[in-house]
């Protein structure tokens, strides 16, 4: 094996783990699927099945929500509207949105708006009379969704996990590996890393990083850590080495995703390619 750099043994172990390590792990124990699609499916009904167990219980429900993995939103409302499952007592909190130069939201018709994401993919496809309420993170007023979870408490967060360990756009702080500080960090404007703005033009625009906005808004880990339930969802195959460092290293605010393991109630959905071991071959 190659040598790591700048990381300590611990860390290098982790990386250095197999998948049946990973599928060893007890806490939790991972949900895999085939492939991205069937990873797509499932997180629709974990959705659905949540949202629903949800409402019968106390009549109301509310969950932070990313936008990626896609296309699962889309099979969410055609089950809503096939059985008849009104979300009008739902919270659909958006983690994140980019930001224009003068600290607003991009424009909802912009390709890379996730709110504009959602309102296309899950609230316009239902009829009103269905339709959830959908709450993104405002860069003019930052304490709005920490009041409404202080007076209202928080059902779900769902969360995928970016290259940099970030849960939203909760990217680590340079130098920064207090734990305890970085779990209390609350929803905030920040100046996206050059590592998560690289990967999103990968992802998202074909490698345009200069499409990718400087600025963004978040919900903090304090609010995401809050939930009663967390729900970790990875379908990339760059996922493979952060899945050891949030599950098998040490925790530390360097790697974001390394604080899911103080939620007493958190799962893992991820592909089979997310498993794989996260070996260098030219290609």
């Amino acid at each position: 094996m190659g040598a790591y750099q700048g990381i300590d043994a611990d860390t290098q172990a982790a990386l250095r783990a197999d998948e049946q390590a990973l599928r060893a792990f007890d806490r939790p124990a991972l949900s895999v699927h085939d492939d991205a699609e069937a990873l797509c499916l499932a997180m629709a009904e974990r959705l659905f099945a949540d949202i629903r167990d949800c409402l019968r219980e106390k009549g109301v429900c509310s969950l932070i929500v990313p936008v990626g993995p896609v296309g699962q939103y889309q099979l969410l409302a055609e089950r809503c509207v096939k059985e008849r499952l009104f979300l009008s007592g739902v919270t659909f909190i958006v983690m994140d949105e980019y930001l224009q130069g003068d600290n607003t939201w991009i424009g909802e018709d912009d390709p890379l708006s996730f709110r504009g994401h959602m309102r296309r993919n899950l609230v316009e496809r239902l009829p009103e009379t269905m339709r959830p309420r959908l709450i993104v993170p405002d860069p003019h007023e930052l304490d709005a969704i920490p009041r409404l979870i202080e007076a209202h408490g928080l059902d779900f967060a769902y969360a995928g996990v970016g290259i940099t360990g970030h849960l939203a756009f909760n990217d680590p702080v340079e130098g920064v590996t207090d734990a305890d500080w970085f779990a209390a960090l609350p929803t905030r404007i920040v100046h996206l890393c050059e590592k998560t703005r690289l990967i999103n033009a990968v992802t998202a625009a074909r490698g345009n990083i200069q499409r990718i906005p400087v600025m963004a808004v978040t919900v903090g880990m304090k609010e995401i850590l809050s939930a009663r339930r967390l729900r970790i969802w990875m379908n990339r195959h760059w996922q493979s080495a952060a899945i050891r460092r949030m599950l098998l290293a040490p925790e530390t605010a360097a790697f974001p995703a390394s604080l899911v393991r103080r939620h007493a109630d958190f799962s893992v959905d991820v592909t089979t390619e997310v498993l794989t071991m996260p070996e260098p071959g030219l290609r």
